[in-house]
């Protein structure tokens, strides 16, 4: 099972840059949401000292960069590429709102690799390099000054997409997703106890069974609550072992 979380399965793909310190500061947007694969095509030297004085407490990411000859190539490993244009056009396709792209991330399969693609500062993506890629989004800004800085894009788009995988203070939310076999182990154990106490009409126990396994899919446990409730239900059984019933003439739902 696939164990990491969409920022560290998320590069950011920069097309073309001409400025050292736009590509810094990418850096340190970048580390702020965890994310560390930067892929650069055809950049200018992205080395410089001013790239390594504005990306700050990233400048190791720099060294890590990796180059390509191409934007088809930097895409070659990544299971969805989202373009990001302030232009729209017949040619361009369908754009998304940038809000809108954790919905379109969420479609990635467990071990699967997304990239946020990023044009030349003056000059932003040309229509074939947005048709190379999945999807496009843009930024809503004003009519009269729409245009941002190449590392403000990058930190906006960062943040809608990155926003999900953390809560409050920057820690990752949810664990591990539980196993098939984890929730079966722990329907099984429900079941029991519902039966030991009558809850279950016994000639029809799916009635209630089904139902409860469908609200706790919904819900997506993770190992840790999955745990938890089998620990809750274990705790029932043992709590009920000297009882005896339910009394006489009382109907099971």
């Amino acid at each position: 099972m696939n164990s990491l979380s969409l920022p560290e399965r998320l590069a950011v793909i920069l097309v073309e840059p001409r400025h050292p310190g736009n590509i810094g500061m990418v850096c340190r947007a970048m580390a702020n949401f965890g994310v560390s694969d930067l892929r650069l095509v055809n950049p200018c030297p992205h080395l410089h000292p001013e790239a390594h004085k504005m990306a700050v407490f990233a400048a190791d990411l720099l060294g890590q960069a990796q180059l390509y000859g191409s934007l088809e190539d930097a895409l070659a490993d990544l299971e969805i590429s989202v373009a990001t244009t302030r232009r729209a056009g017949r040619l361009r396709g369908e754009l998304l709102d940038v809000a809108q792209l954790p919905s379109h991330l969420a479609g990635l399969s467990a071990a699967g690799r997304a990239g946020l693609v990023f044009g030349r500062e003056d000059a932003g993506l040309t229509n074939a390099e947005v048709a190379l890629c999945s999807h496009a989004v843009t930024i809503p800004t004003s009519a009269r000054q729409g245009s941002l800085n190449l590392a403000q894009a990058v930190l906006v788009c960062l943040y809608e997409t990155c926003r999900g995988a953390f809560g409050e203070g920057g820690a990752p939310e949810a664990g591990e997703p539980a196993a098939q076999g984890e929730l079966t182990a722990l329907f099984a154990e429900m079941e029991a106890v519902l039966q030991r106490i009558a809850f279950l009409n016994p000639a029809r126990p799916e009635a209630v069974m089904n139902p409860l396994r469908d609200i706790f899919r919904r819900a997506g446990l993770s190992v840790a609550e999955a745990g938890m409730l089998r620990g809750m239900w274990n705790q029932l059984s043992w709590s009920i072992r000297d009882w005896r019933g339910r009394r006489k003439g009382e109907e099971n739902p």
